[in-house]
């Protein structure tokens, strides 16, 4: 229900939820006259001008994407200083999941270092303003990454000290459709896709009941395992603890890890009976890919990191890719190609309006009302040349007064 409120209490609420603090007496009285002279969109801007829109509002929005906790209680990283910096910048934010691009923080003594997060800890204790102090780098240039090897956020450190650590790096595809896709495996679930390309590690009849995997297990990994083949070259890699080590030693050797990516007649490590040795195998693929051979030896064995997207076709054509019919295909043979097919989904527009809608209007979007603005926000978003600061124009003018 819309409450009978004047320019001044809009004002007041458009900057408490926009900067997340009250604005100063000048400042209110400015936006007050923006408001009541239909200038809301100069209302808003001069809210994300701000300090705290970057340093609280977008940082709390994308910490959450950083970890696997989901929590924005965490310190700042490179991962959520591209996005702070992309929307200040209002660069084209598709790019956060593919561009060669990072964001690093002036005024620090602590240098960028891929082995530690302390450069961003050190400038968050220092309190270095995040609209003035991010700078804007090449992040293969900062990494030493190979310019063909990265992928926006998702080669960051922070991305891959969450999501490419142990396990199979299906948490780096799952955890990216989750933050920028709105979306778990469970909503993307199509038995009716092929197989062919799930690997060894997955049982096709779990518990000795082939119907879990035929109307389970099939239905996420027929889609999932195709297109997290991109990541096949990339781990995250740090000492390997001994046996008896504590919990907090090994905590403190995986902080002190780093991306890898395998490169041609790269040697790559493998842990066995739990001693550390390094195998020169005739492959680039990561030991993780090809782990557990014997759970189905029928089942796909990873070659190379070249990647199919499956959806395309299906119940989850509805995604919207190639949003912007820009030609982007459907398969290829690079991390980046295979974000950029996320990124340019309807899905991943509609997504970044649903958290700032979220972040903005308190609540989630429910009524009838509300989703035709998420449409109507996503078209705005996608014609603005995907400015993430556009959002939150319009959703802080739908919602003020509510």
């Amino acid at each position: 229900m819309l409450l009978r409120i004047g320019p001044r209490e809009q004002a007041l609420q458009i900057h408490n939820r926009v900067a997340g603090i009250p604005p100063s007496e000048t400042v209110l009285i400015q936006m007050a006259q923006d408001i009541a002279a239909g200038r809301v969109s100069d209302a808003v801007d001069t809210a994300m001008d701000n300090e705290s829109f970057y340093s609280a509002t977008l940082k709390n929005l994308a910490t959450p994407w950083t970890n696997r906790e989901q929590t924005a209680f965490a310190p700042l990283n490179d991962y959520t200083a591209t996005v702070i910096g992309m929307a200040r910048d209002n660069i084209d934010f598709r790019t956060l999941l593919y561009g060669n691009i990072l964001y690093t923080v002036n005024g620090v003594s602590t240098p960028y270092a891929n082995n530690s997060n302390q450069h961003y800890e050190d400038a968050q204790n220092q309190a270095i303003p995040l609209k003035t102090g991010l700078a804007q780098r090449t992040q293969s240039e900062v990494t030493g990454l190979p310019a063909g090897a990265v992928s926006g956020v998702i080669t960051s450190r922070a991305a891959a000290r969450a999501f490419f650590i142990d396990g199979t790096n299906r948490a780096m595809f799952r955890f990216t459709l989750m933050n920028h896709l709105c979306r778990d495996l469970e909503q993307v679930h199509d038995v009716t896709r092929v197989p062919d390309f799930i690997r060894q590690d997955v049982s096709r009849s779990p518990g000795g009941d082939s119907r879990v995997f035929l109307n389970s297990c099939m239905g996420c990994h027929n889609g999932m395992d195709p297109m997290a083949k991109a990541y096949a070259y990339y781990d995250f890699e740090y000492a390997i603890p001994a046996a008896d080590a504590s919990e907090a030693e090994v905590l403190r050797l995986k902080g002190e890890g780093s991306l890898h990516y395998n490169q041609t007649n790269d040697v790559y490590k493998v842990i066995k009976g739990g001693v550390l040795v390094t195998e020169n195998g005739d492959t680039r693929v990561e030991h993780k890919y090809l782990q557990n051979e014997n759970t189905f030896k029928q089942g796909y064995i990873t070659t190379d990191n070249s990647w199919k997207n499956y959806w395309r076709a299906g119940v989850n054509k509805h995604l919207g890719w190639d949003f912007g019919n820009e030609g982007v295909p459907a398969q290829g043979d690079d991390l980046a190609g295979m974000n950029k097919e996320l990124a340019h989904s309807k899905a991943f527009a509609s997504c970044q309006v649903e958290k700032v809608f979220e972040n903005v209007c308190l609540r989630t979007p429910a009524s009838d009302t509300d989703l035709t603005k998420i449409e109507e926000f996503t078209n705005s978003f996608a014609g603005s040349g995907f400015k993430l600061k556009q959002i939150f124009r319009d959703t802080a003018e739908y919602c003020m007064g509510q």
